[in-house]
């Protein structure tokens, strides 16, 4: 596939009842949209012969078969450009940027970066590339950082197992270790129901919102799971043109880091 080559376009009427749903799920006082907003729209819905074991749309399609079965969201960087009307027509399109297989240190990787464009009759609402990495299924796992504790900001959260299950619904993503704590333990070998790494840098988001008045730049990477009995504090500091930030687990290991900025 050539770099760039537009592979998918969805699009969405932006049906506000969603926004509800999402403010609702996440306890926002008003159903106005906020940062991240567009992950409950445009849904590549695909019927149950298309779905691979783990829920997920199968590969050789959009993101090609690499023949490395665990996906995680890896991270990503995003641009807000203007907020969208609802109820008006939207598009989505998704372009592959790069889909290579490469040894770490764990075994063999899976690197894909998709980017998407959201765009609103002819104005650009969010420009986003999003970093997705494969690996085999029984793939060690490497010892995660800890985090630090010199933020400024502080917000503490516990996930429940009803919120997760709501995210998921609402962005239509049918990754079993979000919801099938079998799955998750027995098959992908966690030792609980993972959290969304998209959900921990929304709440990352909305902080960083409240606290720059505003959000036009974010970026994020993923640095290890949270588990649903784990509590979490999301942490922000200043750093001369926006804010540092991160997710630190109840027993101090880094889950996320991000940047925010106007």
């Amino acid at each position: 596939m050539q770099p760039d080559q537009a592979l998918i376009d969805i699009d969405d009427a932006l049906d506000p009842s969603r926004m509800n749903a999402l403010a609702a799920c996440l306890a926002l006082p008003d159903n106005q949209p906020r940062p991240f907003w567009h992950q409950v729209y445009f849904w590549d819905a695909q019927p149950p012969g298309q779905l691979g074991a783990d829920g997920h749309p199968k590969t050789g399609a959009l993101i090609p078969d690499l023949g490395l079965p665990r996906r995680m969201w890896a991270g990503g960087r995003l641009q807000f450009h203007a907020p969208p009307v609802l109820g008006k027509p939207a598009t989505k399109s998704t372009h592959l940027l790069k889909a290579d297989r490469k040894e770490g240190r764990t075994g063999p990787l899976g690197l894909v970066t998709l980017r998407h464009n959201i765009k609103q009759g002819r104005a650009t609402l969010v420009s986003e590339e999003q970093d997705l990495i494969y690996r085999q299924s029984d793939a060690p796992t490497g010892t995660p950082p800890m985090a630090l504790t010199d933020e400024t900001h502080s917000r503490p959260h516990k996930f429940t197992t009803t919120e997760l299950f709501r995210y998921s619904a609402l962005t239509f993503n049918g990754h079993r270790i979000h919801y099938d704590r079998d799955y998750a333990q027995d098959v992908e070998g966690y030792n609980g129901l993972v959290v969304h790494g998209p959900l921990l840098a929304q709440y990352l988001m909305l902080m960083a919102q409240d606290i720059l008045g505003g959000l036009v730049h974010f970026s994020f990477r993923a640095t290890a799971p949270l588990m649903d009995h784990q509590s979490v504090t999301f942490c922000a500091k200043h750093n001369g043109t926006g804010l540092d930030m991160w997710a630190r687990a109840d027993d101090g290991r880094q889950c996320m880091t991000a940047t925010a900025s106007l």
